[in-house]
């Protein structure tokens, strides 16, 4: 389901902490993000509407809580991202990066650690005849 930006920063709010009220997502987000409560009422509105939150009643008020995990969110915008910048190939993505200088030296060795990891998955393990 697409979610906004501004959709996304009610849902960073409410992964970090759930359920809330409609008052409680206004009074974390209005001095940040400076927004009135009408605009992020609106919001939680169109998330409800999407099925991204779901709101429990609890006496007079609702409580909100998300039902798109953030993990499940991350994988759609990065496989998003891949498709529509690098042909969905994640090689060219960090090509791009080092071409501008954009890796650090604690980026470069985390990244050896993890292709040190791909390639140990295929390998088979000591003792074992290939």
């Amino acid at each position: 389901m697409p979610i906004s930006d501004a959709e996304t920063v009610v849902m960073e709010a409410l992964w970090e902490r759930h359920p809330l009220s409609a008052d409680e997502v206004v009074a974390a987000l209005s001095a940040t993000s400076g927004w009135a409560e009408p605009t992020i009422k609106t919001l939680l509105n169109r998330l409800l509407n999407k099925g991204a939150i779901q709101a429990a009643k609890e006496g007079r008020r609702y409580l909100y809580s998300p039902v798109l995990a953030r993990e499940a969110w991350v994988d759609q915008q990065s496989e998003g991202f891949l498709q529509r910048l690098f042909d969905g190939r994640v090689a060219p993505l960090v090509a791009h990066f080092s071409e501008r200088g954009r890796l650090n030296a604690a980026d470069v060795a985390e990244l050896r650690r993890l292709l040190d990891e791909l390639d140990g998955e295929g390998a088979p393990a000591q003792g074992d005849q290939p």
